[in-house]
This record gives C-alpha cells, structure tokens and sequence, in this order.
C-alpha cells in the first residue's frame, strides 16, 4: 500500500473541492494537533499518516464537503480572540456577530456608575455563549465590575455556554427562559443576536446543520425581535441600552420598531462588508404596557 503523506491528502482533499484552509484544519484535527499548527503542518509536510488517521480524515472530509459546518467538525470556533467549544446544539458563532460586541464595549464605556456599583449585562439567545463571554472577558480586561446574565430558550444552549463560560473562568449567570420571561431585574445593556431569517428564505438550505429554531424568525424574520423590544423597556435602568442584531435588510424595520416603543438615539452599525448588521437604542422612558402591547402584535 502507497504511504499517503501529509502533503499527499492535503492535496487530494483540495481536489475534492475542499478549501485549502478547511484541509489543513480538519487534518490537522485528524492528527490531534491544534487548529494554530498550520505552520507545523507546513514544515512537515512529508509526514506519513496512519491508516487510523487516514480513515478519521476521510470521514472529516466528507462530512464538509456534506455541507457540515468547519466548526462542529473540529469542535471550536474562534469569537472575538476567545477559543469557544461547539457543536450541532448551537449555532456557529459568525465573525459579523463581532460587530455586536465591538459596539456594546463602546455603549459600556459610556454608562458612568457610582463607585462600588456594578455594570448590568443581558444577553438575550446567548447560543454557545459567544456574545457574553466577549463581552465578560473585555470588560474584566478593562477592570470594570460587571454582572453578566445569559438567556436561552435551549437547554442544550445553555448546557454548551456554561461549560465554555468554565473553561474560560468567566463568571456569568445562566438562565433557561423563553426571551425575558423568567429575568427579573434592571440592565444597564441588552444585547442580542436573535434567530431574523424568515422562514421561506432560500438560504436557509444552505444553514441545514445548525438548529433552525436559532435561525428562523416568522414569515418576514422581525417575530423575534418585535417581542424582545416589547419586552426590554420593562428590564433597562433609564438610559439603558438596547443593541440587536439582524438581517441585512432589516435595519430600517428594526429602527422602526424601537422608536415605536419610545428608544431614542437610534444608531446602525455596519459589519466589516458594510452591510447593516446591528441596531439598536437607548431607553429614557418608563416601561410602557400599552405600548409593548402594540409593538408585540404588529
């Protein structure tokens, strides 16, 4: 039998039709090496493999070229420079969702607190903890105290955020709720990365590994983001905030939605494409029932 080097199957992979970065990955997780290897794997290209890993890269390859995404393939995912376990129970924390959190640090830095006191952080849908954890890590990094508090309707969510949240050593609160429903309390900032792909869109089939209930949003996408500005009014101090992400053509809906429930400085931030990915607004008012009603059913 012909010895299949490193080299070998990195080029019989790329083919295939699978990426040369995507090949170096999953090889290099078929060797048991970390994902920041590819130097390594470079400078020992003329590396035999065995037939144990030979078959473990086989199937890797396979499954990609399925369409399952990189990361639950090799278990992990780069977000915002921290290394976050992931698999099917979860959705893939995307590089646009960093737009999310580079503006929730600009928010925070914003808010002026009494000394002692604590900076208040919701995250809404928190997945694999992705947003969270970020936002957690940078505020700690700053030395500001912050309480972090992460929702998900999932349990399996949670179960994968809270065991990404220990292995970084962050401190966050966990709560299984359906959006605000079981939060009790104030927040000085709500975030969210809510599912906003409505439910006939034609992407969806290429998104068919990851769980659709963290995608799909109604017949027009906003389902889930008409009731979480509904709902946060009633959980901000005054002069809180509220930052959402969303699709890339929903920003003006979004705004709409936040000025009718009485949001001002309503602002979009464009992703590193330039395309709108978040919105979001600050809250002045008292909460509204009335109106959270209007905006619920609209």
């Amino acid at each position: 039998m012909t010895a299949v080097t490193a080299q070998h199957a990195l080029t019989q992979a790329h083919a295939n039709g699978v990426a040369r970065l995507d090949a170096q990955w999953l090889l290099l997780h078929a060797l048991g090496r970390p994902s920041q290897d590819r130097g390594w794997l470079l400078a020992h290209d003329d590396l035999v493999l065995t037939d144990a890993q030979i078959r473990v890269y086989d199937g890797l390859l396979q499954r990609r070229a399925q369409g399952e995404p990189l990361a639950y393939l090799v278990g992990s995912k780069e977000f915002f420079g921290l290394t976050l376990q992931v698999d099917a129970r979860v959705l893939v924390p995307r590089p646009d969702t960093e737009t999310l959190v580079y503006w929730a640090v600009e928010v925070l830095g914003t808010i002026a607190i009494a000394e002692g006191d604590t900076l208040d952080l919701l995250d809404l849908g928190t997945g694999s903890g992705a947003v969270a954890l970020a936002l957690a890590h940078e505020l700690l990094a700053q030395g500001r105290s912050v309480r972090t508090v992460a929702v998900d309707a999932s349990q399996d969510a949670l179960t994968v955020a809270s065991a990404n949240a220990a292995v970084l050593g962050l401190a966050v609160k966990f709560i299984h709720s359906d959006w605000l429903a079981h939060v009790a309390g104030r927040f000085h900032l709500i975030v969210s990365n809510p599912p906003y792909v409505a439910a006939a869109d034609p992407h969806l089939a290429a998104l068919q590994h990851e769980p659709t209930s963290a995608l799909t949003s109604g017949p027009d996408g906003l389902n889930d983001l008409r009731v979480i500005i509904s709902q946060a009014p009633a959980h901000l101090h005054h002069g809180g905030w509220l930052l959402l992400e969303h699709g890339y053509d929903q920003a003006a809906a979004v705004r709409d939605l936040l000025a009718h429930a009485g949001f001002v400085e309503l602002d979009t931030r464009l992703d590193l494409a330039g395309i709108t990915r978040c919105s979001g607004g600050q809250w002045l008012g008292l909460p509204d029932s009335a109106n959270s009603e209007i905006i619920a059913s609209s």
